[in-house]
């Protein structure tokens, strides 16, 4: 199972900037897929989640509202839009998928950075 973010790169604080991660392999099945992002000197926080069931959606309190997740289920595709960004927004971001039978997410990608310049 390979996971594969893009999308990443420089952008100016208010600018915005949208992810795109698909999942693929012969194994592949997920339930869903989420966004984590992980700063220098932090650790790995949640952003947002997708549940293929209902595409019910989860986010971290402290974006209010700035990102959106999105996804096709049909393509194991997840989307993040992230506008309004600012300066500590500025990481390197993972998507992540779970198996159905898995308590957490078990399938990562390699990370796509995104930088906000001020």
């Amino acid at each position: 199972v390979q996971l594969q973010a893009s999308g990443g790169g420089t952008v100016r604080a208010g600018g915005s900037v949208r992810l795109s991660c698909a999942a693929s392999g012969r194994s592949l099945s997920t339930d869903g897929m989420a966004w984590f992002r992980q700063a220098p000197g932090h650790q790995r926080e949640f952003l947002a989640a997708i549940a293929w069931s209902d595409s019910s959606t989860y986010y971290a309190e402290f974006l209010r509202g700035r990102f959106t997740i999105s996804g096709d289920s049909a393509k194991n595709t997840v989307y993040l839009q992230m506008n309004s960004l600012k300066p500590e927004d500025t990481a390197v971001y993972y998507c992540a998928a779970k198996h159905p039978t898995a308590a957490t997410y078990n399938y990562w990608g390699r990370g796509t950075q995104v930088t906000v310049s001020s």
